[in-house]
């Protein structure tokens, strides 16, 4: 059968639960001229069963292999394997999370492959894109999940609670970090009743901190701020490190819950609780650590697990979004489908590198890596 050709794999990597399409998102791909298929029990895990896609207007496909040979755009969730990559066909499109910063050689392998590659952790945060911006979707999720694993550890009741047999006061929450995940944390935290706070060493966030009903711990920074280019909080000098512990510290030690969210693109997450500090804590709190997976926000953590230290309880959870498969495939597959109807056109590929979006997406492309950010890490890798 003849047009342009949307496969969607099932995952391969360990624990991914979630899938690139759901049936929900299939009729918007075929309104753009394209076919969609999707390999068979692709998105079981995450709940939308092959007759959901069959239904929804995808050909259900057995043959993984033969799937990855005739696609023309290949969707995916997590970054593309070495036997993946082999798969994909010359002149193909890869639409996946594939982080380049903290992988280059992936990016370079996918270049050789002559593949282009629109990497969904490179949309550009700006108002355009915004529903197309994967990091944010699934921060969102991320930041509810762990304000509800904090729940269920924490040794007490999150609201205030006035009752015959006296009153119980509200548990105190501490969030590290207010961008998609902390507001998120922040708004699920006081819906369960808890009196919130937030710190973020970025000015700009203190409005949207207070307007969920939490109080703002500030940071006073010389340069007034620590925001980077596209929102982003920016590496902070030694001083202001040393100005941010000790703020934090005092907070952390009067928290019952601790959730951190400290993140700098292409870095190792900042340490912003030590064993000091985690020290102070009072036995039977928890630190959730959302930052596990580059390195952790505290001290001690282990990523993938919950480990208890002085008492407190700290988890670190790694992909966290599949833990909620469902709707974390559906705000992810919404933001694929919307990234697509720019590049897909009356059922023909159309790679329009003049379009912002396009251009600030695409990780690879004609043999070449576009990103400059990875093109430069490669080069810094190289010479040394």
């Amino acid at each position: 059968m003849d047009g342009l050709l949307i496969a969607v794999p099932r995952e391969t990597v360990e624990g991914e639960r979630r899938v690139a399409a759901v049936p929900g998102t299939i009729s918007r791909l075929v309104a753009l001229g394209a076919r969609v298929s999707v390999e068979s029990s692709a998105g079981t895990s995450a709940g939308f069963t092959d007759e959901a896609f069959r239904e929804a207007g995808a050909e259900i496909v057995v043959d993984g292999a033969a799937l990855w040979a005739s696609a023309d755009i290949v969707t995916k969730v997590a970054r593309p394997s070495d036997e993946e990559i082999a798969r994909l066909r010359p002149g193909s499109v890869l639409v996946s999370f594939v982080n380049p910063l903290g992988d280059p050689q992936r990016a370079r392998a996918l270049a050789e492959r002559g593949v282009t590659t629109l990497a969904m952790e490179l949309i550009p945060r700006i108002s355009r894109a915004q529903s197309m911006d994967a990091l944010s979707s699934m921060s969102t999720v991320a930041g509810y999940k762990a304000v509800i694993l904090a729940a269920a550890q924490l040794p007490k009741l999150f609201p205030l609670l006035m009752t015959a047999a006296g009153t119980i006061a509200p548990a105190r929450v501490l969030v590290l970090g207010a961008g998609v995940a902390g507001l998120q944390a922040i708004a699920t935290a006081r819906r369960l009743g808890a009196v919130v706070t937030a710190f973020d060493t970025r000015a700009v966030v203190k409005e949207q901190v207070e307007s969920l009903g939490a109080t703002f711990l500030a940071l006073e920074l010389p340069t007034r701020d620590a925001e980077a280019a596209g929102g982003y909080a920016r590496a902070l000098t030694h001083e202001e490190e040393e100005q941010e512990r000790a703020l934090v510290a005092k907070a952390v030690a009067e928290s019952d819950v601790v959730v951190t969210t400290a993140l700098v693109p292409g870095k190792r997450a900042p340490i912003l609780v030590n064993d000091q500090t985690l020290g102070a804590m009072r036995p039977g709190s928890v630190v959730v650590d959302l930052a596990a997976e580059a390195g952790g926000n505290c001290e001690g953590a282990v990523p993938g697990q919950s480990v208890t230290l002085h008492g407190v309880t700290v988890i670190a959870p790694l992909n966290v979004p599949s833990s909620v498969p469902t709707h974390a495939s559906q705000l992810y597959a919404r933001n694929i489908a919307n990234l697509l109807a720019l590049v897909v056109k009356d059922g023909a590929l159309h790679i329009d590198l003049d379009d912002e979006v396009v251009r600030g997406t695409c990780l690879t492309h004609d043999g070449k890596i576009l990103h400059a950010a990875t093109a430069a890490l490669l080069q810094t890798t190289e010479r040394k």
